[in-house]
Order: C-alpha cells, then sequence, then structure tokens
C-alpha cells in the first residue's frame, strides 16, 4: 500500500476487497461492485444480473486511486508490474489441503490470468487468490485441469494459478492469530453451500472471531 501497486482484478469476491480497502483510504463512494465482474455463475434461466458495463479493475499505487488509473484495466498496466507489486485474482476452485487455485478460462488468450502470469514468473509480482471455501475440491487441480483442457472436452478450461490462496480460514488467522478449521458445510433455506468453521486459540482470539464471523452473517446476498 505504501511503496508498491496493487490491482485487483474484478470479480464477485474481489469486489468486496476492494471496497474494503477504499474505505481505508476513503475512496469507495467512487466505486460500486454493480459490474465490477468478468465472468459470472449463475442458475439457470436466472435473468436479475444488472447489464452494467465494467468501469475498469481497481489499481492502486502507493496506496492512492489515482484518477488517471480509474478506468484501467490488468491489460493496461500488466508489463508494467514489477516485484513488490500485487495482484488479486478470484478463482473457481481450491484444493485446501495442497495450497492450490484455479480458475476457468473462456477467453482463447486466457483472459486475465493471462496477462499476470508473464509478471509472476518474469518479474515476481505476487498473486494473491482470494476464493472462498464454497468452491473447494479434493483431486490434485494439475490433473482436473488435464482432464478439463483435453482437446475432446468441452466447455470452460481450467487454469492452476501459482499464487498464495486466501480463504476463509486464512482470513480468519491473519486477522486474530487463531487457527480456523473447516468441519462442517451446507444448510437450507438460503443456507445451502454454507460452510461451519471451527476456531481455536486463546479467549481474546475467539472472541475477535466471533465478532468477525456475527458481522458478515446478514451479509445480504452478493448482487453485481
Amino acid at each position: 500500500m505504501k511503496h508498491g501497486r496493487i490491482v485487483i482484478i474484478a470479480g464477485s469476491t474481489n469486489g468486496y476487497i476492494a471496497e474494503e480497502i477504499l474505505t481505508e483510504i476513503g475512496e469507495v463512494d467512487a466505486f460500486t461492485r454493480v459490474g465490477f465482474r468478468r465472468g459470472t455463475v449463475v442458475p439457470p434461466d436466472f435473468t436479475g444480473i444488472a447489464d452494467t458495463k465494467l468501469q475498469g479493475d481497481v489499481i492502486l499505487t502507493g496506496g492512492q486511486w489515482r484518477q488517471e488509473d480509474r478506468g484501467k484495466t490488468i491489460f493496461d498496466v500488466a508489463s508494467n508490474l514489477v516485484a513488490g507489486d500485487v495482484v488479486l485474482k478470484g478463482g473457481n476452485a481450491v484444493n485446501i489441503q495442497s495450497g492450490q487455485a484455479a480458475v476457468y478460462i473462456g477467453h482463447p488468450q486466457a483472459g486475465t490470468i493471462g496477462a499476470v502470469l508473464p509478471g509472476v514468473f518474469g518479474r515476481r509480482v505476487q498473486l494473491i487468490v482470494p476464493i472462498g471455501l464454497e468452491k473447494r475440491v479434493f483431486e490434485d487441480l494439475a490433473l482436473l485441469a488435464a482432464s478439463v483442457n483435453d482437446p475432446q472436452a468441452e466447455g470452460p478450461r481450467l487454469l492452476p494459478m501459482p499464487g498464495e490462496i486466501f480463504t476463509e480460514l486464512n482470513a480468519i488467522a491473519t486477522l486474530t492469530g487463531a487457527k480456523a478449521r473447516l468441519v462442517a458445510g451446507g444448510g437450507i433455506y438460503g443456507a445451502e453451500g454454507c460452510i461451519w468453521i471451527g476456531v481455536e486459540g486463546q479467549a481474546e482470539q475467539i472472541r475477535q472471531a466471533e465478532k468477525i464471523i456475527e458481522s458478515l452473517a446478514d451479509e445480504p446476498p452478493c448482487q453485481v
């Protein structure tokens, strides 16, 4: 935030991250999560998604959302990112045990992750993958990608990402110091796909974790 660039690539998960960071620097009034997305997964015949054009990714330089960067995307800045810069890119699959994440690919040039990877491998740009536990898978993502990407297969492709995965469990550990585990999942009446998290730690760490979780429990459904 102080010395480098942070690029928050548009996506439903990253919209919440952008909202929080821009709140911290007093710029959230100029941002909306509506339209801050590219590909989306919605129910069949769903018609409620907003028909809004992407206004750009969020690009912060030295902790500032500069006017000249508003409206730009990762494609405008990817070639200028260097070691010390950070890119946040969401995904569609996460294997917690192996620390792997992957993203669906619909674009013939691999979309936004295709723009990011040269910086990650060529210039040591840091890639962080914020991803919810509802996207958990259990097989090695390289093997899954080989199957999905087979020339005889149909549908989106799958690309494993060489980044640091960051789930709800990592968030609790980072914010409180407590250890968080995924212990159960599922529900009904809107709780389908929910997760149950067990938290271990000192009394104050657990209180902080409870406070954070309770503050998010009534978050309304995502509308982007």
